[in-house]
């Protein structure tokens, strides 16, 4: 089985700013930029298509609902150290929604990209 690339779209209010703030924080790639309508940024296998209001993706649907930001869908990283991403993090000026959760599998936290849209870094339990 070979690798392939993961296309996650996520519906974004200001493109150019969340451009800034994938590549800045989360060493994301910007691969191409039609700001204001939609970019595309890479991390890994992780392609994020960031479509904004103007863009396709943003046309309202025949009964009228028009796509938008936010949700509880997330993308999720797995982290080493999760006390250390939290802290680089908050050192950059972000906030996260919650604290710290502790679970069977791990430990997660979520933040919030400029449209509101979740990121959850995980750090699995130890085995």
């Amino acid at each position: 089985m070979t690798e392939s690339m993961v296309s996650v779209r996520y519906m974004v209010d200001d493109v150019q700013a969340s451009v800034d703030f994938y590549t800045e924080h989360f060493g994301f790639e910007l691969h191409s930029n039609h700001v204001p309508a939609f970019a595309d940024v890479r991390r890994e296998n992780l392609r994020l298509l960031l479509s904004g209001p103007t863009s396709s993706a943003g046309r309202p649907m025949p009964d009228g609902v028009k796509p938008g930001a936010g949700g509880w869908n997330r993308i999720h990283f797995i982290v080493d150290d999760l006390a250390a991403e939290v802290a680089r993090i908050r050192g950059a000026g972000l906030e996260f929604r919650n604290d710290t959760v502790i679970g069977p599998g791990g430990s997660q936290i979520l933040l919030q990209d400029p449209s509101g849209n979740l990121i959850e870094l995980f750090q699995p339990a130890e085995p």
